[in-house]
Order: structure tokens, then sequence, then C-alpha cells
């Protein structure tokens, strides 16, 4: 039974420490449009999602007005597009993006995700169609989000899809250069990516999933930041057990939402996937948690052993929270997206070698950094590869999302607006990894995943 200190705990949360629910998604299965027609498949796939998500923008709106809880954003995430494209006799499947992007404006949603394809062991028909177009599906289009999967712990690394995945992140930004590059900002390259995932970019629905589900991603930075301010924890125990707690009652709310919207929407619960999502907001920082816990900057040393507790800690404290916890569910740590990381950016203390080591411990991985414009292809897919065998070896979610700045060097800076922020373009490691990228092939999938 809810007391009146929770109550007013929580409304406090929402007025002064930035708690909102980041995004409801409605998840939506797109098997039955598939036609050897794409413009028939692409009518099939407009007219489903407009009919399933009719009022999922009203139900978000209505769920705010009537219990005060910020929702920041209505999304769709849709089968892999590379499966419903796979009968098209064509490889100019452009007009699923186009018909994704048609909808979302219809429906008048912030991003759908899903034109996406799953490579971690090879090519099927499709896929190859749907990676080559990925530069022109998201310069034609301004809603649609990507996602490729390269690798998984069972599978190993199709090291011939991180090839192509490094050409596509560059022409992606240079397609968009008049925008900011902000097509490569819609763009994930995932190890081991999970089928559940609520937020963009790398929302799709994966083909064990339902019909239609939905899925709630709540945030929350800023409250975890704030509970520590205000308790003198006596050691790192306390302070674990603080960010349990605090984590407990974030996904309590999602829960809460997650639960009214399926019962409005008549669609099935999924999951609530509880990451602290950072925003630029001051004090919605994941850079700051780890700030409030002792350290001077983030990026400093002990850094990584810091978000390895908040992301444990969080998981540990949300799971309990809810009926079904799914999603990526942890500590993101998007440099563009996060005050205190681009704080820590520019005054030299978090570079991309430390980010790498972050990401070994927290819940997906490169998040939205700002490259030099002149990389080449081959070190965006080394960079995706590094990456990628952080996750695989690991049995955990990885991903790179990295915007190459064209026309610009490091230390300039590139603004996106909104929730996407702003952020500083940081330099690369010196030395060049072609000759190993042009290799080609599959890394082996590691001991570890044989654990039948």
């Amino acid at each position: 039974m809810l007391e009146t200190k929770d109550i007013l705990e929580t409304i406090n949360m929402i007025d002064n420490e930035n708690l909102d629910v980041r995004t409801i998604t409605m998840g939506i299965s797109l098997i039955d449009c598939i036609d050897s027609d794409i413009d028939k498949a692409c009518d099939k796939i407009y007219d489903k999602i407009c009919m399933y998500a009719k009022d999922l923008v009203k139900t978000g709106e209505d769920i705010t007005r009537e219990y005060g809880i910020p929702i920041i954003n209505k999304r769709i995430s849709v089968t892999p597009i590379s499966i419903i494209a796979g009968v098209c006799q064509t490889r100019r499947i452009v007009k699923f993006a186009q018909a994704l992007d048609r909808a979302a404006d219809t429906l008048g949603v912030n991003f759908i995700g899903g034109y996406s394809a799953l490579v971690e062991k090879g090519f099927a028909s499709g896929d190859y169609a749907l990676i080559e177009s990925i530069p022109d599906a998201l310069s034609l289009t301004d809603k649609v989000c990507s996602s490729v999967n390269i690798g998984s712990t069972k599978a190993g690394i199709n090291m011939d899809a991180v090839k192509m995945m490094g050409k596509a992140v560059v022409d992606t930004a240079k397609l968009t250069a008049d925008k900011n590059c902000i097509g490569a900002a819609k763009l994930v390259t995932f190890c081991n990516a999970v089928q559940d995932n609520p937020f963009m970019a790398g929302a799709f629905h994966g083909v064990g999933e339902a019909d239609c589900v939905i899925n709630v991603g709540v945030s929350g930075p800023g409250v975890v930041r704030a509970a520590l301010e205000k308790t003198e924890c006596r050691d790192i125990t306390e302070v674990a057990d603080l960010v349990k707690r605090t984590a407990f009652k974030i996904t309590r709310m999602g829960q809460l939402v997650a639960q009214q919207a399926s019962s409005r929407l008549s669609v099935p619960f999924g999951i609530v996937d509880l990451s602290l999502a950072p925003t630029p907001a001051v004090g919605d920082s994941v850079a700051h948690i780890l700030e409030e816990m002792g350290l001077e900057i983030c990026g400093c040393h002990g850094t990584t052993a810091a978000l390895a507790l908040l992301n444990d800690a969080v998981k540990k404290g949300g799971v309990m929270a809810s009926s079904h916890v799914g999603g990526l569910s942890g500590a993101f740590i998007p440099v563009s997206e996060d005050h205190g990381m681009i704080n820590a950016v520019k005054k030299g203390a978090l570079d991309i070698t430390k980010l790498e080591a972050m990401t070994a411990v927290c819940s997906v991985g490169l998040d939205m950094l700002v490259i030099p414009g002149d990389v080449t292809p081959e070190t965006v897919s080394a960079i995706i590869a590094d990456e990628a065998a952080i996750g695989m070896v690991n049995s955990k979610t990885t991903a790179v999302r990295v915007i190459p700045a064209i026309g610009h060097d490091a230390g300039d800076e590139l603004n996106f607006g909104g929730l996407l922020g702003k952020g500083p373009v940081m330099p690369l490691r010196y030395g060049s990894a072609e000759r190993f990228i042009n290799l080609g092939g599959r890394i082996p999938a590691p001991l570890q995943s044989l654990k039948n």
C-alpha cells in the first residue's frame, strides 16, 4: 500500500530530479506482411502499423495527464526488414524505409525502429540489400532507425558484415552532412542484440516475440544521483544498497505505465527496460552518479569499477519491481546525451580507450561518440570489431553508434539538438587496421559459447 511520503517522494523525483518514462514502444510483427511484390508489401506494412498503433500517442498522453508521469517518447519497433525483403526480387528496398517513415508521420510517433538485419553467422536473402541501402534509407527518412547484429557469443563475429557496416556508417554520415550527420546517429551495430529493446536507435521486434507487445523504457539518472547526494554512505556496500532501493522505485513507475498502456491498447505487456538513460539536461547524467560515488571526474581511474557497481545495483533493484524485465537494463553511457560525459571529454579525462573499457560493464557500448569526419570506413569497422569482441567474449550486448563529423576535426563540436544532445569530436587512436578488416571471414565463437 502506498503511503503519503512515497507519493510525495515520486512527485519530487518528477519535478526536481528529471524522472520520466523515456519511451513507450509498441513492437509489431510484420511477418504476415511478406509479399514478393514490394509495393504490396509496403502497403501491408503501412496498414498494419497504422491499425495497431493508431491510439499509441493518445494513450501515452492520457497516462501522462492522469498520473502526472512524463512519457517523453512514443515509438514503434518492427520485425527486421531484411526478413520481409528477402522474397522481393529487387535490391532497391528503400521503399520499405519510406513506408515505415510514412506510418510514423501518420501516427505522430518519435521514431520507428527495425530497418535491421541479423547477420551474425552469415547473410540470408535480403540482408545484403538492406545493409547496402542503409545510407540512402536514413538520408531519405526522418524517423526511421536502423540496426544490424554482426556477432554473438554463440556464432562469433561476421567480419564481412563488420566491413560493410564501417562503410555504411561513413556513407550515411556523408549523405546527411547538411543535417549534422544525423543519419549516423540513427544507426547502431550490435553484438548479442536483444529482441525486446524499447530504446532507439537499436529497437527491433524479434521473430520470437508476440504479434504485438508494449515495452517500456524508464530513465532516472538524476534520481539516483540525488539519492546519493542526500545520503552519507559509510562504505561501498551502502552505496550499492541505496542504488538498488532507488532503482526499485523508478522501475515501479515504469511497471505502472506499462500495465496501463497494455490495458488501454488491448496489447500484451512485454517488458520494462530499467536502464538509466541520461539526457543533456544538467543533473540527469550517469557520469554525475559516478562522480557522486567519489570520483573526481568521470574517466579517472576507478570509473570502470564504479560503473560496474552501478550497473549491477540497477539490475538487482529493478528486477524485483517488475513482473517482466528485459531489453538492455542497466546504465547507458551515450557521450553526446550525457552532460557529465561531455564535460569529462572536454577536460581530457575521458577518451575512446577508457570508454571502451567501460563498455565491458555497462548496458550497451560505444554510444553517440562523435569522431573526426576524415575517418576511414576500415577504422570504423575496427571500432565495431573491438566492441563486438567485448560483447562476444563476455556474453553481453555491446553496440557501436559513432557519428563521423564530416568536415570537422578533433576538438570541434556537433550539435544534434533534443535528446541526442551535442558532442565534442573525439580523437581516435593512431594506426590502421585496414589489412585486418579486409581479411573478412568469421571470428569463431569463443569456447564459452558451448554451454549445452
